[in-house]
């Protein structure tokens, strides 16, 4: 009986731990590839598609100062344009997030032609504790969607996707 007990009590215990922690933020993805995104920043919305097919829609928030394509470092603007995925970081203070090759060529020729720095550092990413209740546009520059959103995101999205922003 004492064994039975003793049994008992450690299936109860490995049960219970294997329901414990947090859900991983890494999720995996096995549908159609994500062949471009498009940003439309007026409409506060963001599509993922593979060809001609939309796969996902997203609101998302964008900078501070969300009018035209951005021109300098410190603008608070998003970029307009075709840029590209070109990275990823699993350990963003945004909870994940995915980088925008900008500046390309242009803007690195318009920033210089005005005496300017371009910036850079433009993501996808989430909220991250700190603006998980964020209103408006909110971001430096980048395009935020809820941490939920970025993990499917995270998952969809590959390095070398292309995408467009536009105005």
């Amino acid at each position: 009986m004492v064994f039975f007990r003793v049994v008992a009590a450690l299936v109860l215990v490995a049960v219970l731990a294997s329901c414990g922690g947090p859900p991983s933020k890494f999720r995996t993805y096995k549908g159609p590839e994500v062949t471009h995104v498009v940003v439309y920043k007026t409409a506060r919305r963001m599509d993922l598609w593979h060809y001609n097919r939309l796969l996902r829609s997203f609101d998302v928030q964008l900078g501070g100062n969300p009018f035209g394509h951005k021109q300098h470092e410190g603008d608070r603007r998003t970029p307009e344009g075709d840029y590209i995925i070109d990275r990823r970081n699993p350990n963003s203070r945004f909870h994940l997030s995915i980088g925008i090759d900008y500046p390309n060529e242009a803007d690195k020729a318009r920033a210089e032609e005005n005496g300017w720095k371009p910036g850079g550092d433009i993501f996808i990413h989430g909220r991250g504790p700190r603006f998980e209740n964020a209103r408006g546009d909110w971001t430096d520059g980048c395009i935020a969607v809820t941490d939920r959103e970025m993990e499917d995101i995270y998952a969809m999205v590959r390095d070398g996707t292309p995408i467009r922003i536009l105005p």
